[in-house]
């Protein structure tokens, strides 16, 4: 039973960014054949947010198991939750870091820093962004 889930998605800035690609593709084969260049333009732009949005991490916490994107621990092994935001939040991904910590960071979203207790493993916590990091973080400080 999936008891939190949420898809990162790219900033919006990236889609609008990216759809640089379309003029670029329109300079290249317009000498050559405009119709062309228009429907590539338009194919390669469709293809980079199919792949901007398919590939998008998913955080997803079970009753048994978190996972971060390619990220995967049993629930028995996190310790204290902590949501950080704001200042907080850029300390923690910044001035604070532990080098050995695992990171899934996207911009300046707030962050929860999730403690390993498990002894066989060398990392320390794990640095997860997130849109809602007081709803994930009380979903994994509640051990049922």
């Amino acid at each position: 039973m999936t008891l939190f889930r949420e898809r990162l998605y790219a900033a919006p800035w990236l889609f609008v960014a990216c759809a640089l690609i379309m003029p670029a593709t329109l300079a290249v084969f317009w000498p050559i054949n405009v119709t062309v260049g228009i429907v590539l333009a338009i194919v390669l732009y469709g293809l980079i947010v199919a792949a901007l949005v398919g590939f998008a991490p998913v955080l997803e916490v079970t009753e048994t198991h978190f996972r971060a994107g390619r990220a995967d621990i049993e629930r028995e092994y996190i310790g204290e939750v902590e949501a950080f935001t704001g200042t907080a939040a850029a300390l923690e991904r910044g001035q604070r870091l532990d080098g050995r910590a695992w990171l899934l960071l996207r911009g300046s979203l707030p962050i929860v820093k999730v403690p390993i207790t498990d002894d066989a493993d060398p990392v320390p916590y794990w640095i997860v962004s997130t849109r809602k990091p007081n709803e994930l973080a009380s979903v994994l400080n509640n051990r049922a």
